[in-house]
Order: C-alpha cells, then structure tokens, then sequence
C-alpha cells in the first residue's frame, strides 16, 4: 500500500490531463479544441465518479482519499506520499521533488513516467495510458486480492471496500466508457492507433516494474521479519 498509493495519486493526474484537453477547466470558458461531445462527456463522468464517489460512510470522496484512509486504518506509512504532496503543493515539480531517497526506485520510475506521457500533450497516448495502463487492468487484478483479504478484519475493511468499490466502477462503468473514449479518439486511423499501442505497452511495462519493486520490498521486509 505504501507502494502503490502512488499509483493510485498520479492516475489522477492522466485523469485531469484528459479533461484539460477534451473539455474546458479554465475560467473564462471556452469551448474545447481537441474534445469532441462525446469524448468531453465520458471523461466528465470518469472524474465525477474518481473525485467524489460514495465513501461507504454516507458521504462522497476521492479513490484517492478513500485509499488513503484505508491505509491509516490499517496502520500503513503515508509519510512518502505526504512528502511529495507538500512539494507539489509548495509549486516543486514532480520529478523534482521524487528525487529525495526515500522513494523507493520502482515508485520513482513509474510516477515519472506517467509525467512523461502527460507532458507529450498528446490526448491518445494519454487516452491509452489511462485506458490500457489502469482502467482496463484494475478490475481482475483487484478481484485476485479481494479473494485474499477475504473477510478479515484488523483495519482491512476500509481497503476491502476501496477494492469493491474500484471493481464495480472500473469494470461496469469507467472501464467501458475508457474503451469508448479510444474509439472516438482514434476510429479506423491506424497511425493513432500505433500511438496508443506505444503509450499502452510503455504503461503495462511500468505498472510490471512497480509490482515487482513492491514484491523486492516485501520480500526484504519478511526476510528481516
């Protein structure tokens, strides 16, 4: 968890870089360049859905504040990602503020890439980063680890619902509507969609080295156990 918070924060940011440029966040409005109707709508149900979902306690919440509760609850260190919101917060630019020690190499390389694609300004390698790299994987990934956690108790309440809730959003709603999104992004243009494919496996390539930093880290922390 402490880990993959990160993750959990900077798919936020491909979130927002989504609606900066198939929609209008800025003030005065003016109507989009690159967005077409539909594209604009689906990701303005995605952020409605990511940044103020049910929080299981008859409130609304971010995913993002949702896993980080649940990570106080059971006990896990948020310091890393307090560090790095306070510096982002004070105007640090990300990858500047990821190089202090402490982040674990995996979570450094992932985040940066992230930071990568979304500097391109490239809406389909963000589309599909987005799509392939987080809304289209999460569901099953998520199912595996609920079967673990199972029914326990000892703080993992607040993590199981966070799953549940991801599993049910990401595979009924946003996951489909991210696939609808690639096809009015790129229709039957074969170039776009030789983009994508690169955003897309640079992604998969990503996540597969955060997942095998985090294993090294708990591997390392049983070993001492």
């Amino acid at each position: 968890m402490e880990h993959h918070v990160f993750a959990v924060w900077d798919f936020m940011s491909l979130l927002k870089a989504l609606q900066q440029r198939l929609t209008c966040i800025t003030v005065p409005w003016t109507p989009s360049l690159q967005g077409t109707g539909e594209a604009g709508k689906f990701v303005n149900q995605i952020v409605l859905g990511e940044e103020t979902d049910d929080d299981g306690h008859g409130g609304c919440t971010s995913h993002f504040d949702l896993y980080y509760r649940a990570m106080a609850a059971f006990g896990a260190r948020t310091h890393l990602m307090d560090q790095l919101l306070q510096a982002v917060r004070s105007g640090m630019p990300v990858d500047e503020a990821l190089r202090d020690s402490a982040f674990p190499s995996s979570v450094r390389k992932f985040v940066q890439f992230t930071f990568r694609v979304i500097a391109t300004g490239d809406v389909r390698r963000i589309a599909s980063a987005f799509t392939y790299g987080r809304e289209d994987l999460i569901p099953d990934v998520f199912r595996r680890i609920v079967d673990r956690v199972g029914e326990q108790s000892g703080g993992l309440e607040r993590f199981r619902y966070y799953l549940d809730r991801h599993i049910e959003v990401d595979s009924g709603e946003h996951g489909p509507m991210a696939e609808r999104l690639m096809q009015s992004l790129c229709g039957d243009d074969e170039s776009r969609w030789r983009s994508a494919e690169e955003a897309a496996i640079g992604a998969l390539t990503a996540r597969i080295e955060l997942w095998d930093g985090i294993l090294a880290a708990v591997d390392s922390q049983a070993a001492v156990g």
